[in-house]
């Protein structure tokens, strides 16, 4: 687009009232490519045509795509999001689209006689075969199919049956999951009428099935017909065992969605679950760009996650003719209010959005937020733990994204002598050993490990500068999306002002341990975090604070080891540096330390005796 025609519509946008409707953008052959609401149709319009460097690529492609705008007033934002609505699904605007109710339907296939197969199938083949459905959820037909083959023990493959065959049954049949008949274990007679029974689970459902079994367990029992009435009975007993087991996942809120989302690597996993009469009915995910997931005009009254669960909201609602009572979801949602409403006179009752903080709902929240990060977790290439784990970790720090690459740093000395560090690389919740980088500790006294922590951090930055000079985006010439120091409050307020008076805008903090060195909380400025209730988030830093240790104390014992202090004097408890030295200049060698009596060890300048009896101790424990 060029320059004139951008002030041509900065000046068309500039001219609109401050009122709340829905505009329109259309490209030169008319058609509307994108639709969005405004509280102030002129503070909001207006944004797309001033400077482009405060708009996303998404945003950028769609301006550079308009040709002339609509608008329609409304009189208030709510008539104004009902209409977006609706004319999104009427249009459905190229730079609108954030999920597309594509996912076809399914339907359940039970196969000619005899000795027909209960499968899932894409379309109605006209091969004999019976076909119920159709079904939107592929996820409810898969659950379908599996209960009724594991109830009725029918079998789940596709060998050829025949009757009165002898080969030796598979695995599933000696754990009592298959009748075999393949292997003639089951006369036909006796296989359809299992197929018969689950076909009338599928149609009519499990309470009613059981309702007819006992009926004619029963009727069988009075009649003397011992061996049938046991039949019915263990299908009974089949058929509640497997109820039991779909309790497993239930809510006291009879009906339901749970909507969770997980982030990383540019895109968004939107995980949906939904309830009905308690039980986890269905399940549906999408996966989209972190630029599609937040709405192009979102950026005028918030942006990040609270954004992309308003713009999920409202274009999942606008796909589905069912809106549940309550919709539970992972976080703060931007418009709350305003959705509730709309959702409330689309289901022609009150809707209410809720955030769980505690308890059963937060826990199938936590489970359905684990479900979108395995989700997204196959399309970044990283395993569903990692995934998560980062989402956990910005969650808990307030970052808009995961940060996807963490550098982490660790000083390590010896009562001052030989200061080192180490710096190590995480790179989607993994270690990236090609980057981990240790320094010699040149400028500052080994005793301060404040000031030598500001040393490292700002060579580590001045490199960076050099890198990008020469165009080079690797190594030390990329960016860490955060730092975390192994250290407390007093290490993070010494090095946040280093970084940012080097023009650098990256979330710093410290890595605090307990008293028995293990990872305690994460140290911000003015306070700690607790992770310990973060299970994945405190697996991670203390993965990354363990390695930073590691590697930062193994290079320091190198140094020790070139210094020419023994590295088995400093290990031994209470004796460090200085008392190595001493030893060293008055027995002349290991050996003779090694040799010496505890009176001999304790006459020397600056050993005690309880040092001196450990000393030999220590020796004499080697042997």
């Amino acid at each position: 687009m060029g320059k004139g025609k951008l002030s041509e519509l900065r000046a068309l946008a500039m001219s609109l009232p401050l009122r709340s409707g829905v505009y329109l953008m259309k490209n030169a052959q008319g058609v509307v490519i994108y639709v969005g609401k405004a509280k102030a149709l002129k503070n909001r319009v207006s944004q797309y045509f001033g400077s482009g460097n405060a708009h996303g690529e998404k945003v950028r492609r769609m301006v550079e795509n308009v040709d002339h705008f609509d608008y329609i007033l409304t009189d208030s934002e709510h008539e104004a999001l009902v209409l977006e609505c609706s004319l999104i699904k009427q249009y459905s605007p190229r730079y609108n689209v954030l999920l597309k109710d594509d996912k076809g339907y399914h339907y359940i296939r039970i196969s000619p006689p005899p000795f027909s197969h209960v499968s899932i199938a894409r379309r109605v083949d006209d091969d004999g075969s019976r076909y119920l459905g159709p079904y939107v959820s592929s996820f409810a037909v898969t659950e379908a199919v599996d209960e009724v083959n594991s109830a009725f023990q029918l079998p789940g493959c596709t060998r050829i049956f025949r009757e009165g065959r002898k080969d030796r049954p598979c695995l599933n049949f000696h754990i009592g999951k298959c009748c075999a008949p393949c292997a003639g274990r089951i006369s036909k007679d006796a296989y359809n009428e299992r197929v018969e029974q689950a076909t009338e689970f599928l149609v009519h459902g499990g309470e009613h099935m059981q309702k007819i079994l006992r009926g004619r367990m029963e009727e069988a029992a009075e009649n003397l017909e011992f061996e049938k009435a046991a039949r019915f009975r263990d299908r009974i007993t089949a058929l509640s065992r497997l109820s039991g087991t779909q309790k497993v996942v239930m809510s006291r809120v009879a009906e339901q969605d749970i909507i969770a989302l997980a982030q990383g690597g540019g895109s968004v996993a939107f995980e949906v679950f939904r309830f009905t009469a308690g039980r986890l009915s269905d399940r549906e995910d999408y996966v989209v760009s972190l630029s599609e997931a937040v709405d192009a005009d979102a950026g005028a009254d918030g942006a990040g996650l609270p954004a992309a669960r308003s713009t999920f909201l409202r274009r999942y609602y606008s796909m589905r003719g069912r809106v549940p009572p309550q919709i539970t979801v992972d976080g703060e949602t931007e418009d709350a209010a305003l959705l509730e409403q709309w959702l409330g006179e689309k289901a022609g009752r009150r809707v209410h959005i809720v955030q769980p903080q505690k308890g059963e709902q937060a826990k199938l929240v936590e489970m359905c937020r684990d479900n979108a990060a395995e989700r997204l977790a196959k399309v970044i290439g990283s395993t569903g733990r990692e995934a998560g784990a980062l989402d956990e970790l910005s969650r808990l720090l307030g970052m808009e994204q995961p940060p996807s690459y963490i550098e982490s740093y660790d000083i390590s000395n010896t009562a001052g002598a030989d200061p080192v560090a180490g710096m190590v690389v995480f790179e989607n919740g993994r270690p990236l050993k090609s980057a981990y980088r240790r320094f010699m500790v040149k400028t500052t006294d080994g005793y301060d490990d404040y000031a030598a922590m500001r040393e490292i951090v700002t060579r580590r930055f001045e490199e960076y500068k050099k890198h990008r000079e020469r165009g080079d985006d690797t190594g030390f010439g990329r960016l860490p999306d955060l730092i975390l120091l192994d250290g407390g409050q007093g290490h993070v307020s010494v090095i946040r002002p280093v970084v940012k008076a080097m023009g650098f805008d990256i979330p710093i903090y410290g890595m605090v341990k307990d008293d028995k060195h293990r990872t305690r909380a994460i140290a911000e400025n003015g306070g700690e975090i607790a992770i310990n209730s973060r299970r994945s988030a405190f697996t991670l830093v203390s993965s990354i604070q363990e390695e930073v240790h590691r590697w930062a104390i193994t290079y320091h014992r190198q140094k020790r080891r070139q210094s020419g202090i023994g590295t088995v004097l400093t290990e031994i408890d209470g004796v460090g540096e200085s008392r190595a030295r001493a030893l060293l200049r008055h027995f002349g060698s290991i050996k003779a330390i090694r040799e010496a009596s505890t009176e001999e060890l304790a006459a020397v300048k600056g050993v005690s005796k309880p040092a001196a009896e450990k000393i030999k101790k220590f020796f004499e424990d080697a042997e």
